[in-house]
C-alpha cells in the first residue's frame, strides 16, 4: 500500500516537533538530533522534518512510498516516460531505500521509494554533526543535488 511523504527543512526542530505532535495528535516514531519523521495511518503519510535545508525553510520535496518491490516496480514504469532519476539503493536520511526521482513541470521533486530498513546515521555518513551538509535536496535528472533521502 502507498503512503504519501512529505519533507520539509525547518528552523527550530523541537518547536517544529511540538507543533506537528499536536497537529498530528501524536508523537515522531523517530527522533534524532537533526530530524524527526511521523509514520501516520489516518491519513496514511510519512511526514519528515529536518534542519538540514542549508537555509532554504519549508517543503523540500514530497513523495510516494511503497512497501514492496513489486510497487515499486509499478510506479517506475509509469514514471519510465518522465525521465526518472534512478539510485537503486541509497542510504539517506535515517534509511537505507531503493528509490528514484522525478521532478514535475513546476520543479518540484518528487521521491518514490521503499524503505529498506533504518541505518543509525543521517545518510549512512559519520555521526551528526550540526554542519553537515544538506541531505533531501533532489535536483533534476539532468542536475542531481543529492543522492539522499
Amino acid at each position: 500500500m502507498k503512503r504519501f511523504h512529505v519533507h520539509t527543512f525547518v528552523a527550530d526542530l523541537q518547536t517544529s516537533i511540538d507543533f506537528y505532535a499536536q497537529l498530528f495528535g501524536v508523537a515522531p516514531t523517530r527522533v534524532e538530533a537533526d530530524y524527526a519523521k511521523w509514520m501516520l495511518d489516518d491519513p496514511r503519510l510519512n511526514f519528515a522534518i529536518s534542519t538540514r535545508g542549508g537555509g532554504q525553510l519549508g517543503v523540500n520535496h514530497l513523495g510516494l512510498q511503497v512497501d514492496s518491490e513489486e510497487e515499486l516496480s509499478e510506479l517506475r514504469s509509469r514514471a519510465d516516460q518522465l525521465q526518472p532519476l534512478d539510485e537503486g539503493e541509497t542510504s539517506c536520511c535515517y534509511a537505507r531505500s531503493a528509490k528514484y526521482w522525478l521532478t514535475d513541470p513546476q520543479g518540484v521533486a518528487w521521491e518514490q521509494f521503499r524503505t529498506l530498513h533504518d541505518i543509525p546515521t543521517f545518510g549512512g555518513a559519520e555521526p551528526i554533526r550540526q554542519a553537515a551538509p544538506a541531505c533531501c535536496v533532489p535536483g533534476t535528472p539532468a542536475a542531481p543535488k543529492s543522492s539522499c533521502c
